[in-house]
């Protein structure tokens, strides 16, 4: 088993923010209400889409039965299937992290509250999935971040040691569930939290991609002692 290094997908591998909120605007204005800017996406991505559907009819004013959030929730992963790259960008550095981290004997995996075929075909289109031993989405398991088995089936789907394990995250949903599963986590600073990462208690954190390999061996070398 190799050691292994799990990503969040959403925030902090790529910054899905256009794509995801150009998709709940287009239910808000079918609704009539206000649309949302995509500044708001640190306090409204991260839980998922039927979180993120709540937060924004919640934001308009707008209460919704579970029949209709339901059907909302089907019309949003319709159409978000079908613009899932218009505006999505991957985060400077990860591409690079990746070469550096793979030459020194890493695997890599994707632990992410996003549906497992959306977060394959968000991959396939950023050219990354090839990369991963797993991608583990909402709905592979029985149970989700913050669950801590989300994770840890995760590393055992990709076929990764527990015990050399790291989670990348950008939000309290990734640290809690890394720090649940008893497994270190790096938090990065420029994804979905409505607060600073750094406040919510993570091993470290970095700035860049650039700073992972250096913070990934720090992490090990620390468990291992």
């Amino acid at each position: 088993m190799k050691p292994i290094i799990v990503f969040d997908l959403d925030g902090t591998l790529a910054d899905t923010a256009p794509d995801l909120m150009a998709t709940l605007n287009m239910l808000l204005a079918r609704e009539g209400l206000a649309t949302l800017p995509v500044e708001r996406a640190g306090s409204m991505i991260g839980a998922g889409a039927k979180a993120l559907i709540a937060r924004g009819f919640e934001s308009a004013g707008r209460e919704l039965s579970s029949e209709r959030h339901e059907a909302l929730f089907q019309d949003f992963i319709a159409h978000y299937g079908e613009n899932i790259c218009v505006g999505t960008r991957l985060f400077p550095g990860v591409t690079e992290a990746l070469d550096v981290l793979e030459a020194a004997g890493f695997d890599f995996a994707v632990c992410t509250n996003k549906m497992e075929r959306q977060s394959k075909m968000l991959l396939e289109a950023l050219g990354l999935a090839p990369r991963f031993s797993a991608i583990c989405g909402r709905d592979t398991f029985a149970f989700h971040k913050p669950d801590p088995r989300h994770l840890t089936q995760t590393i055992d789907m990709a076929g990764g040691d527990r015990a050399r394990a790291v989670m990348v995250g950008d939000s309290l949903t990734d640290i809690a569930t890394a720090q649940a599963a008893r497994v270190p986590v790096v938090a990065v600073p420029f994804g979905y939290s409505d607060r600073p990462v750094a406040e919510l208690g993570p091993d470290l954190v970095i700035d860049h991609f650039d700073d992972l390999p250096l913070a990934i061996h720090e992490l090990l070398r620390v468990r291992v002692a």
